[in-house]
C-alpha cells in the first residue's frame, strides 16, 4: 500500500440509510479534512470515532448499521465528531415486547452452479462430515464421556474408514433443574437440535446416569423431528444401570453400544449436492461449520 493511499482520508459507512461514518485514518483526521464526496470536518474526529454525514437536529436518530443507537441531545452539523456526550440511548423495552425478528430481508436468488460432495441424511438435510455424536442427559457424565471418546477415536474408527470422527456434546444442564417449567423447553430444544446436526446422520449415541431430571428419552424426544434420529435400544447408556461394577464396566458398555453406531455410519458415501444445502453455523461473529 503505497503512502498516498495511507494519507487519503476514509471512513466506514455500514448501510445505506446511515447518518453516521467511522473514521479508519490512523491518529483520526484534523478539521478541514475534505472527503472524496464532498464530506468536509469541521473538528478533528479521532480514528474508530463516529462522523455526521448529514446535519441531526436534536432528539433525531442516530443511525448506524441501519438501526438506531440513539437520538441527538443538541444539534449536530455535518462533519462534526459524535462522541458519547452527543447520543442519549433510549429506554430498553421489556423484553417480552421483543418480536424475534425486526426486519425480513428480501429472499435471495437461487445459487446455482456450485457444489460440493456431501453426505444426504434420510430427512433431506445434508452434512459436510460423517461424525459418530454422543450427547449426554446430564453434565455429571461430560467426564466419563470426554475419556470413551478418545479411546474411540483411537480404537474404533480405524476400522471405520468412512467415519470421519466422533464428537462429544457436553452441555452444563440436566441434573436438578425444574424440568417441567415452561422455560425448560429451551435448553431441551437446544440440545436436541445439536445432535441433530446433518454431520451426525441421525446416528447419536446418548450417555446419561439414570438419576437426572432430564431423561434421555425426553431429550430425544423433545421436538416434533425426533425421526431425524436413530432411538432404540442401541442409542441410550446410563452409568447407573445395575449391571455395571465398577468405571472400566461403564467404559465397556459404552464402547459396545457406540461400535454399533459408526458400523452405520461406514455405510454413507458422499455425493454431488447443490451449494444451497450446504448449512454453515455462526459462532461470535465467524463463519465456521458445527461441528468442527
Amino acid at each position: 500500500m503505497t503512502d498516498s493511499v495511507l494519507e487519503k482520508p476514509l471512513y466506514i459507512k455500514v448501510h445505506e440509510s446511515d447518518n453516521v461514518a467511522i473514521v479508519v485514518n490512523n491518529n483520526g483526521l484534523r478539521a478541514g479534512t475534505r472527503f472524496s464526496d464532498g464530506l468536509e470536518l469541521i473538528e478533528h474526529v479521532p480514528q474508530g470515532h463516529k462522523v455526521a454525514l448529514s446535519d441531526i437536529n436534536t432528539a433525531e436518530a442516530i443511525i448506524r448499521y441501519g438501526e438506531i443507537i440513539g437520538y441527538a441531545v443538541r444539534p449536530i452539523a455535518r462533519g462534526s465528531w459524535i462522541d458519547e456526550s452527543l447520543v442519549e440511548l433510549p429506554d430498553a423495552p421489556p423484553l417480552e415486547t421483543l418480536p424475534l425478528a425486526t426486519k425480513v430481508p428480501a429472499p435471495l436468488p437461487p445459487l446455482e452452479g456450485y457444489t460440493f460432495e456431501g453426505y444426504r441424511n434420510p430427512d433431506g438435510s445434508v452434512g459436510s462430515k460423517n461424525l459418530l455424536g454422543i450427547t449426554t442427559s446430564v453434565h455429571c457424565v461430560a467426564g466419563v464421556v470426554d475419556y470413551v471418546v478418545k479411546l474411540i477415536e483411537r480404537d474404533l474408527l480405524p476400522r471405520y474408514p468412512n467415519v470421519d470422527g466422533v464428537v462429544a456434546l457436553n452441555h452444563l444442564y440436566g441434573c436438578g433443574v425444574a424440568i417441567n417449567a415452561p422455560a425448560a423447553v429451551v435448553p431441551i430444544r437446544t440440545i436436541h437440535n445439536l445432535a441433530l446436526n446433518p454431520n451426525f446422520g441421525g446416528e447419536v449415541l446418548v450417555v446419561g446416569l439414570g438419576c437426572e431430571k432430564l431423561q434421555p428419552e425426553r431429550l430425544l424426544e423433545g421436538t416434533p423431528d425426533v425421526h431425524a434420529i436413530s432411538l432404540d435400544d442401541t442409542s441410550i447408556v446410563r452409568l447407573q444401570d445395575e449391571h455395571h461394577v465398577g468405571f472400566q464396566s461403564m467404559v465397556d458398555d459404552i464402547l459396545t453400544m457406540a461400535d454399533r453406531h459408526p458400523q452405520r455410519l461406514n455405510l454413507r458415501h458422499r455425493e454431488t449436492c447443490p451449494a444451497s444445502e450446504l448449512v454453515v453455523g455462526m459462532q461470535c461473529g465467524a463463519a465456521m461449520p458445527s461441528p468442527a
